[in-house]
């Protein structure tokens, strides 16, 4: 959920993070913003984001800033761990990453006069470690992570009418979506939040339910269609299959009576030759 401020023509996103609803059904969206600069953001009714417009926003330039004559001291010391430095490296340690492959031999069509002096090709050493390196013990001067001091901003001012616009008597939409068909209804503008929250009462909280209700019933009305269709296919295949096997039994059967006929007629001349 974006909330958006125009603060001195500026536009100031809330920074923190608001997870909005991301199914199908109606969502209430309020926007509280309070004379003491405090504000609440409700998703259904039910709060869902509360804090301080200054500390939320970038409205006002910080109260504190970095120390500009403030350094690190150059013996400031922040790696927690160092090389030990009775560590050693073993005198067999350094091997090469490659090795000549003992197992290649110079073919016997290489003449050196016209393809050089041969070389064999490499292979990776299995007895290569890699880079060595101490192992690592605590820093006995390690001091922690240094904190640059803060002062107090000369450019921070309060400002105590963050929350005040002087015309709040219109709404506009500008809209950005990738699904067609989101629809606005139930906008309210009031400076009662009691009234707000029993407007909500009595337009979203009496017309949610029936909405779960309508699109269970018609999911199942989609489940029940899809299982139908899935039922007709079925059917259509398993008849289509038996009219396949009625076409082949009955090319068996003119098959069959195709080579009596025949039978027939080799016996009637065979009988006149006699």
């Amino acid at each position: 959920v974006h909330v958006i401020f125009n603060y001195k023509d500026k536009n100031l996103l809330i920074k923190r993070d608001i997870t909005c609803k991301d199914d199908e059904f109606t969502h209430l969206y309020t926007l509280i913003v309070r004379p003491d600069n405090t504000y609440t953001v409700k998703i259904d009714n039910k709060e869902a984001q509360s804090g301080s417009l200054e500390d939320d926003w970038d409205f006002l330039a910080p109260k504190q800033i970095n120390d500009p004559d403030a350094k690190k001291p150059e013996d400031w010391v922040d790696s927690p761990k160092m090389d030990d430095p009775e560590d050693t490296k073993p005198e067999d340690w350094d091997k090469p990453e490659y090795i000549a492959d003992p197992d290649a031999e110079k073919p016997e069509d290489w003449d050196d006069e016209t393809d050089g002096e041969w070389e064999p090709p490499s292979i990776p050493n299995p007895e290569y470690q890699g880079t060595w390196k101490p192992r690592q013990i605590d820093n006995p001067d390690y001091k922690g992570e240094w904190v640059h001091p803060q002062i107090d901003n000369p450019e921070y001012a309060p400002d105590e009418n963050l929350y005040r616009y002087v015309d709040s008597g219109h709404i506009g939409f500008d809209l950005w979506q990738v699904k067609s068909g989101t629809i606005f209804d139930n906008v309210l503008i009031t400076d009662d939040e009691d009234l707000a929250s029993q407007f909500a009462e009595e337009t979203f909280s009496v017309t949610k339910d029936g909405e779960k209700k309508m699109k269970e019933k018609q999911d199942e009305e989609e489940r029940k269609a899809r299982e139908e269709a899935e039922k007709l296919r079925r059917e259509q295949e398993e008849e289509e299959e038996e009219e396949e096997e009625e076409d082949l039994e009955e090319d068996e059967d003119d098959t069959d009576y195709e080579e009596d006929e025949e039978s027939d007629y080799d016996e009637e001349e065979a009988e006149k030759l006699r």
